[in-house]
């Protein structure tokens, strides 16, 4: 059972997760790929609103995408991009990367050996993901400028796309654990975290959320979603 305090905790890590950027115009808009296809719609859409002139999407499969996404992540979001009318020429697939860090690295690479010369990435995630994103990217890409950005949705209606409000807190629970551990791995930089989500974190914990966290013995392993 899912309590009034679970639900007043969850909305706090929610809100934090989300970096309340201002979009603007960048270099190039990169989609990371997931189970949610909403982030190619939203990046199409980003892309028709002139905020990027080039789109690059970067995933392979992953447990929770092989069956829905058998010829990888990057390579549906590009086809569903194209769909909503992006063209091919402003699209790039970005087909190995495997968890967060990769998909930075992955993308960066592709792009200089496309000569894309990049000062500012628009970094398109799931809504609960704009923060780890943004922190990892600026670990792997400090010069340039990181504007995140993920589909306008409330955390209601987040879960009801998702079909199952235990999924997403556990989900939340999980994303929160990995910017408290990842950076002393170096992989993301460090970033404040307000006591009152500290602590509603740690209510969802004791309170069973707990089955996308990463294993205390595994916290170093950088393959981890």
């Amino acid at each position: 059972m899912i309590t009034p305090q679970d639900w007043a905790d969850t909305r706090l890590l929610w809100d934090y997760h989300q970096m309340g950027h201002t979009l603007r115009p960048c270099s190039v808009a990169i989609g990371l790929g997931s189970h949610d296809l909403g982030v190619a719609d939203t990046a199409a859409d980003l892309y028709k609103r002139g905020m990027a002139r080039l789109l690059v999407f970067t995933g392979a499969t992953s447990p929770t995408t092989r069956e829905r996404m058998p010829r990888g992540e990057a390579v549906h979001y590009r086809e569903r991009a194209i769909e909503l009318g992006v063209p091919t020429s402003a699209v790039l697939v970005e087909p190995r990367a495997r968890n967060t860090g990769e998909n930075i690295r992955f993308s960066r690479e592709l792009l200089e050996a496309a000569d894309v010369e990049v000062s500012s990435v628009l970094l398109i995630s799931k809504p609960y993901e704009e923060r780890r994103a943004y922190a990892t990217a600026r670990k792997l890409w400090p010069e340039v400028e990181i504007v995140s950005a993920s589909t306008p949705m409330t955390l209601t209606d987040y879960v009801d796309s998702i079909g199952d409000a235990r999924l997403v807190i556990d989900m939340l629970v999980g994303a929160l654990q990995r910017l408290l551990i990842y950076p002393e791995q170096g992989f993301m930089i460090s970033q404040d975290v307000p006591g009152d989500v500290i602590d509603a974190y740690e209510r969802l914990r004791q309170h069973g959320f707990t089955s996308r966290l990463v294993p205390e013995s595994q916290a170093s392993n950088p393959t981890h979603r």
